[in-house]
């Protein structure tokens, strides 16, 4: 009579533990692979640290655009700067200039 008894202790004993298991695992999972868990954290810092990147590459591209800007404004207008833009625009060229014609692929 004493073993039946003592099984049963030791499975409710073995059931609870089972579940505090399977429960501490469950949140466990969660925070490693749910939608606020760890790799959801590192992914959100991968996508971050990209979109700083590309800021700071459009943040230069910028300043590159607004010096050329301020070339060919009119309180200080570089000499360089137009001659080039109006060789770009209006397809001007200087006579000593050698231009080579290439064929179109």
């Amino acid at each position: 009579m004493q073993v039946p008894r003592e099984f049963q202790r030791r499975l409710k004993s073995l059931a609870a533990q089972l579940l505090g298991a399977c429960v501490a695992g469950y949140f466990i999972y969660h925070a490693v692979q749910g939608d606020r868990g760890i790799l959801a954290w590192l992914r959100v810092n991968q996508q971050l640290e990209a979109a700083q990147q590309e800021l700071a590459k459009s943040g230069a591209h910028r300043a590159a655009l607004e010096q050329r800007v301020s070339l060919l404004s009119n309180s200080s207008l570089d000499l360089d700067m137009l001659e080039e833009r109006a060789r770009i625009m209006l397809n001007f060229s200087h006579p000593d200039d050698l231009v080579i014609f290439l064929p179109k692929q």
